[in-house]
């Protein structure tokens, strides 16, 4: 060690300056060390000794007391003081006798002493690695935060309300889509205008609590506008750094964070949970997994119910779910579960286990083992009851060798299986299932053989009338007839099937011959209308038939099929017993029918339907007693229309109710404003559907009209006569005599109504159809029964009404015959409601006879 560095306090002699140094330090209660210029440590005082070298002797050197990084720096200090500087400051880090490291601030300054020319310095050390470690932490802390705002893309805002200040981030902008020079929202109430309408009052709420301290609204999200107009999800941070005197908040500090993608995420994991849990719960799986380093397991709500547990079981390795394991199959499973975690491999596995209720169950696993970020061995599977399955497996096994011990016996009733199912029953006759595999497969045929397809669609005629009257065995018997027929008509190769109550299709492969096809509808027509005996009954019936064909590559069966049954409605509509090919002429004539049909339709919402009326006569007086209501059209294209023009389609349609209804409440103003002029017309009858009497709402809807009892009559076709009326119908009819409707026969001598339906119903009118007018001048006969049916008339007490009378010489026989009233062109032509008046108040009926016939030989 050199001579000038002392390793232990000195005891220098008296007098001399060491001496005087020493006694001074040790004067001294704080650490303090003296230092020559040459970096010696001369001199320590015991605090010193205590403070920074402990038990150990003093260093040769001061700056061996310090970090080595340190050590240049000091001495270049000791140099300053050496040339003159009054002190120096430095904070360095010392290295304790133990290794530890603590920093200090190390004051330097020149002492007045000295001792063979050597300059010497107080050194005096003050321990400050707390407050150093302080100043790390919090540059660290700041450094952090910087770091994690900006990581996180998180926009800081400070509401200072003392100052009025408020402070937002370019981040907080950025995540709004503003710039930096965008104008931010004046009000909170602005501001609220972004924030999407159902978030408002919550967030207006969020705020409150959050400026008064609530932690429950520490953190809160909303949705707000962007600037582009779209919304986005926001999760707003905040909390009071500073408040006055009563507590109230002056100052709030937060973070905005765009968390609109974790939003989408949210719902869209919480959609694939759900639906996640709703196959779990409709395939009645369990899910589970076991942590096999904390020995925890974590059991779904199925699961539980698996293995007949409530929920609040504890499950865990080696508790509940081993004690379910039937002995037989426990060592094997558990077994199994080892070698597959060690291995770290998938399995599947399927075991007994015994419930607590006694029962055995069977359960089906499936298993996968992993290690989680924490560094566990886990295992998730998933458990499901297969019980049933394998009972039905065990029973299917068991059927199998049934099965096969009686193979040809089950092939068999395979056989008869397959062909109930394709086949009728009653006719034994392929059936629509079987009709629609062979329309695939002869399509295909003709597609790849360049032949043509042919359907013959076939309807019975009048089966209904055998079935409803004979009964169903007698309808059977007819069909299994028609069946035999079919058969007997066609070829080897045709297809024959029965698709429905009584209608029949013939699907055949063709050559390109109509007249064949033509040739084999007559047979048939021509077979089934031979009569069939039945317990005593000649049964006759007949037949309708569509037919539609087509050649060339790849002919569409299907299409062909609907058109034979377009053809088959035409076939019917056109008289029955006869057959007809589907044509462009029939396609064209079901898209006028439904083009008419859409006409209807808009003329009943726009009320083009209005009424034309034809005056009615006394006979002998020629006084007007009542005026009919006929139906026309006032198309815009195609001027008035007639009903001939549009009935059909509209019955089609369903629509003739309506337009019975629209035609009554017209003609009703219409009568009303003659009464409000004058005019003698003392009754309105109208024409009312068939159909329109099974309204059971019928009732409810004239007694809105508020028609007066006596001046109005319905009239009824023969044809739909009370000989086929249901119960809601008579029930009807009965109500209309009630409200004082009249009922009047319409084309009476045409229909079949008989004379007990009259009695029954006992109308107010018979109106002789204008077919047996029309020749009552020419013949007898024709006199005679026009005779017959005012006689029938008169014996009911019920009037008879001659329509169609067009001739003065008609006018005269008819009222020697005794008719009551007269209705016809040689009278009045039907006319608009205009009309009327001027027609009435001109008298214009009552020419002398040489002028009337003038007239009709004019018309």
């Amino acid at each position: 060690m050199p001579s000038n560095v002392l390793s232990r306090p000195l005891e220098p002699g008296p007098g001399s300056d060491v001496g005087v140094l020493a006694a001074i330090l040790d004067a001294f209660p704080f650490p303090l060390a003296i230092v020559d210029s040459l970096g010696a440590l001369v001199l320590a005082n015991e605090p010193f000794q205590r403070d920074w070298t402990g038990n150990f002797s003093l260093p040769a050197t001061f700056s061996a007391l310090f970090h080595a990084d340190d050590r240049k720096e000091l001495d270049g200090r000791l140099q300053r003081l050496s040339s003159g500087s009054s002190s120096e400051l430095a904070e360095l880090r010392m290295t304790g006798p133990d290794g530890s490291g603590r920093w200090v601030l190390a004051l330097l300054a020149p002492v007045g002493g000295h001792a063979k020319s050597r300059t010497f310095f107080s050194a005096h050390l003050t321990d400050i690695t707390g407050r150093r470690r302080q100043f790390e932490e919090l540059a660290e802390r700041e450094s952090r935060w910087n770091n994690a705002l900006v990581s996180s893309v998180s926009g800081v805002w400070d509401h200072n309300y003392a100052t009025g200040q408020k402070y937002y981030s370019p981040v907080w902008r950025q995540i709004r889509g503003m710039s930096p020079e965008d104008p931010l929202a004046a009000t909170t109430e602005e501001w609220l205008e972004l924030v999407h309408p159902d978030d408002r009052n919550h967030v207006f709420h969020a705020i409150e609590r959050q400026n008064a301290g609530d932690p429950a609204y520490a953190v809160f999200e909303y949705r707000e506008r962007h600037k582009q107009g779209h919304w986005i999800w926001i999760e707003c941070r905040g909390a009071c750094v500073e408040w006055d005197g009563s507590g109230k908040a002056t100052r709030v500090v937060g973070t905005d964070t765009d968390i609109t993608a974790r939003k989408a995420a949210e719902e869209a994991m919480a959609k694939m949970s759900r639906r996640l849990d709703m196959a779990l719960e409709i395939s009645g799986i369990g899910v589970y997994e076991s942590d096999f380093t904390t020995g925890e397991v974590d059991w779904d709500e199925r699961m539980f119910r698996i293995y007949g547990l409530e929920k609040s079981e504890t499950v865990v390795i080696g508790g509940l779910w081993e004690s379910f394991l039937h002995p037989d199959d426990a060592e094997r499973v558990q077994a199994n579960v080892q070698t597959h975690i060690r291995n770290s491999e998938r399995f599947s596995d399927e075991y007994r286990v015994v419930l607590r209720d006694g029962s055995e169950r069977i359960v089906r696993t499936r298993t996968m083992p992993f290690v989680d970020g924490n560094g566990h061995q886990k295992m998730v599977g998933a458990n499901w009851d297969v019980t049933a399955d394998v009972m039905l497996h065990r029973e299917l096994e068991r059927a199998k060798t049934l099965a096969e011990a009686r193979n040809r016996e089950l092939e068999a009733a395979r056989s008869r299986i397959e062909h109930t199912a394709m086949h009728d029953y009653l006719t034994d006759l392929p059936n629509r299932r079987y009709l629609d595999e062979m329309l695939d497969r002869v399509a295909a045929e003709c597609a790849r053989d360049g032949q043509g397809i042919a359907i013959l669609h076939i309807d019975l005629d009048r089966f209904k009338q055998i079935n409803d009257t004979l009964g169903h065995s007698a309808g059977d018997m007819m069909l299994k007839h028609a069946a035999k027929v079919l058969r007997g008509t066609t070829r080897k190769d045709d297809f024959v099937a029965r698709i429905g109550g009584d209608e029949f299709v013939i699907l055949s492969k063709f050559q390109g011959e109509p007249r064949k096809l033509s040739n084999l509808a007559e047979r048939i027509i021509k077979e089934l209308r031979k009569p069939v005996s039945y317990e005593g009954h000649d049964c006759r019936f007949g037949a309708s038939i569509g037919i539609a064909c087509a050649t060339g590559t790849g002919p569409d069966a299907r299409q062909l099929l609907l058109n034979a049954d377009i053809a088959l409605y035409r076939a019917k509509n056109h008289g029955r017993n006869r057959h007809e090919f589907f044509s462009e002429e029939i396609h064209n004539e079901i898209i006028s029918t439904k083009r008419i049909s859409d006409e209807i339709l808009l003329g009943l919402e726009r009320r083009e339907f209005v009424p034309f009326y034809q005056l009615q006569f006394d006979a002998r007086s020629l006084d007007i007693t009542g005026v009919e209501t006929l139906a026309r059209w006032r198309h815009p294209e195609h001027g008035m229309l007639s009903p001939d023009k549009f009935l059909q389609t509209a019955e089609e349609l369903d629509a003739v109710p309506a337009i019975d209804g629209m035609i009554l409440r017209k003609a009703l103003a219409d009568f009303r404003e003659w009464a409000g002029q004058g005019l003698p017309i003392p009754k309105l009858s109208v024409n009312v559907s068939y159909r329109r009497l099974h309204d059971a709402a019928l009732l409810r809807k004239l007694k809105a009209l508020r028609i007066e009892p006596g001046t109005v009559s319905f009239e009824l076709l023969e044809s739909i006569f009370l000989d086929d009326c249901d119960d809601q119908v008579r029930k009807n009819l009965e109500r209309l005599g009630k409200l004082g409707i009249d009922i009047e026969i319409d084309d009476f001598g045409t229909g079949h109504a008989s004379v007990v339906s009259l009695l029954k119903l006992n109308p107010r009118a018979l109106k002789i159809d204008g077919e047996l007018v029309r020749l009552v001048s020419q013949s007898r006969e024709q006199r005679k029964l026009v005779g017959s049916i005012i006689e029938i008339g008169k014996t009911l007490n019920i009037r008879v009404v001659a329509e169609g009378v067009e001739t003065v010489e008609q006018i005269r026989i008819l009222r020697d015959l005794g008719c009551d009233v007269l209705q016809g062109y040689a009278l009045a032509r039907p006319m608009p409601p205009s009309d009327i008046p001027d027609f009435v108040r001109s008298n214009g009926w009552r020419l002398p006879n040489g002028a009337r016939k003038r007239q009709t030989a004019t018309e």
